[in-house]
């Protein structure tokens, strides 16, 4: 496409980006469920941001919209109830998510999203209301992302903390109670400390919701008084006891709870498979956008760990317990509002009813966090809505098959046709062909004076430092074998103080650091490696992912082959592949080995 009718067709779908001007909509005759209850008929009339009747039965307004509601649901405008607002803002309502509850970005963030919504110039983003900068331990969860946060060590300090997050803007409190797991380790804030925050949130008249992650610690939080919990934890199952125990504690402390099912999945290995399988949803994600879906924290499926959320989301569902509908946007395994459609699915699974799901990601939300302009459909409410077709109070997949969506008052229609657009263009780029990979595949050229490639910027250390952490690692180019090849010593020191260390050496195959380079050519990794006996693995990181995925490989005192395929990086776009690295870690400690002959080939 020549560069002029490229450019042409961007400002095109940008300018149909742009919001239409709010006025007057009837959504005629359609099955309304107004965050509570359905109704199985009904018109809505919406005047510039507000629903101004949720009942309407006069005649058609003049000048007003028509939009016909036969076989669709018209329900309020999505609320996610956990994620980490720091990217593609603009996301959420491609997926009729009109609000989320964020539990911990930066202060700039928070305060640009604060000034958008006082402003009232929001309608192209979802509206965020968030906790800001979260509370947490030195060293504890929350500090591992590579920007420094102030942190709490003593309970006689938790109010002037507190003080200063509701002074930088945040609608409520978050607090970390979390120690990692058993591969790896997080500082935690101590329970006086976790009372002594909670206190002073309430003292302040903010809300208190406390991340988590085990029942030992759910229950502690709830007895100290939390007004909710960010998550609830994965296991192979509970006893019964143990069950009705924290449910009669939750339901004692009048507390609500956010399953978070999709990240724990993510955690469990399992991919939201149903979105990635519906064409039109994906027809609205570039392939940097899906990247996020395709992976999981986990790197084998181990469903069984998902037994103890979905017993205590049926058992706090049966006793009363408000459950929010939140997915932990941001993390591996989930996407912004896209992800929602998967939560609310997943509630149902867990035995909520299609009726009650809705609620968990509309009305629900929007009590528990004391937002009362949002959440229903009912006079004076947000215009934030959402018309699908098909009957969602009977079957939540309907929520795949949006109509329309409005934010403020302002229909989307223009948005979600220009990024279909967008998308499509996209992919029909992309089908053009592959990148040539090297005639040999080689894509190691090792020297002293250079750790070159044929193939993109080539090679460099690598290590958690960029992170904050405290691993060195040391290169050294060797002299050549009887193959003529010069291997790289890698010398790595993976030290504590980063909550996944690592150090190692990272390949590079585009033009510039983290540049996206097409691989789908090859299949298959190959190099030759020696060392100290310790496991090792390779990590690669495509465009839109934040986290590599691994692939172990070990290292014995004489040199080996090690050939990886490429298809067991679950998740890896090869189409956008950013980075492999050959990475120590993360066990702290001393490791020595040795790389050559690094080839990428078809076969």
């Amino acid at each position: 496409m020549k560069p002029v009718l490229s450019k042409l067709l961007l400002a095109c779908g940008l300018a149909l980006s742009l919001p239409a001007l709010a006025d007057t909509w009837l959504i005629r005759d359609a099955r309304v469920f107004d965050g509570e209850k359905l109704h199985a008929r009904r018109s809505v009339l919406v005047q510039d941001e507000k629903i101004v009747d949720a009942d309407f039965r006069g005649p058609v307004p003049p000048n007003a919209r028509i939009v016909e509601g036969a076989g669709r649901t018209l329900l309020p405008g999505l609320i996610d109830a956990h994620v980490h607002a720091f990217q593609q803002f603009e996301l959420p309502l491609l997926f009729g998510v009109t609000t989320q509850l964020d539990m911990f970005t930066s202060v700039s963030v928070l305060q640009e999203m604060n000034d958008r919504m006082r402003r009232h110039d929001n309608r192209t983003r979802a509206d965020v209301i968030s906790a800001g900068t979260l509370v947490t331990a030195p060293d504890g969860h929350g500090t591992e992302y590579g920007m420094t946060i102030p942190t709490l060590t003593r309970p006689e300090d938790a109010q002037s903390f507190v003080d200063a997050r509701i002074a930088e803007g945040s609608h409520f409190i978050k607090i970390v109670m979390e120690d990692g797991g058993s591969k790896f380790k997080f500082k935690s804030l101590d329970l006086a400390t976790v009372r002594a925050v909670i206190a002073a949130a309430h003292k302040r008249g903010k809300l208190a919701v406390v991340h988590i992650g085990n029942l030992a610690n759910a229950r502690a939080a709830l007895e100290a008084g939390a007004d909710g919990l960010a998550h609830l934890f994965v296991g192979r199952g509970l006893s019964e006891a143990e069950v009705q125990d924290f449910v009669r504690l939750a339901r004692e402390k009048r507390a609500f709870i956010v399953p978070t099912l999709s990240v724990l999945e993510s955690v469990a290995g399992l991919r939201a498979d149903d979105l990635l399988a519906d064409a039109g949803l994906t027809a609205l994600l570039t392939n940097e956008e899906l990247a996020p879906l395709k992976v999981s924290f986990g790197q084998q499926p181990a469903a069984a760990i998902m037994t103890s959320p979905r017993q205590l989301v049926a058992a706090l569902s049966k006793a009363g317990v408000p459950l929010l509908a939140g997915t932990d946007a941001g993390n591996p395994g989930t996407l912004y509002g896209i992800s929602l459609l998967h939560e609310v699915a997943a509630l149902v699974q867990a035995g909520l009813t299609p009726v009650q799901a809705l609620a968990a990601a509309t009305s629900a939300p929007a009590k528990a966090f004391r937002l009362q302009d949002r959440g229903r459909i009912a006079k004076g409410y947000k215009a934030d809505l959402v018309l699908v077709q098909g009957d969602a109070a009977s079957d939540v997949t309907a929520l795949h098959h949006i109509v329309e969506v409005w934010k403020d008052g302002a229909v989307l229609t223009d948005t979600r046709q220009a990024k279909q657009q967008q998308v499509a263009q996209a992919l029909q780029q992309r089908q053009q062909g592959y990148a040539a990979l090297p005639h040999d595949g080689r894509i190691s050229q090792f020297t002293p004076e250079h750790l070159g490639s044929a193939l993109g910027m080539g090679w460099m250390a690598s290590s958690d430092q960029m992170m904050g952490g405290q691993s060195q690692v040391d290169l050294k180019v060797l002299e050549a074998g009887a193959d003529g090849q010069r291997p790289l010593e890698i010398r790595a020191k993976v030290a504590t103080g980063f909550a996944f260390p690592w150090a190692g050496v990272a390949y590079m195959p585009g033009a510039q650091p983290l540049q996206p380079a097409d691989l789908r050519a090859a299949k298959l990794l190959r190099f030759r490696v020696k060392g100290d006996g310790q496991r090792y693995v390779v990590a690669m990181l495509s465009s839109g992912s934040r986290i590599p995925v691994n692939v172990g490989f070990a290292t014995s005192d004489s040199w080996q082959e090690v050939v990886l395929r490429l298809e067991d990086f679950r998740g890896v776009d090869f189409g956008a592949v950013t980075m492999i690295a050959f990475n120590a870690g993360p066990q702290a400690g001393d490791y020595q080995f040795q790389i050559a002959d690094v080839r990428l080939v078809s076969q």
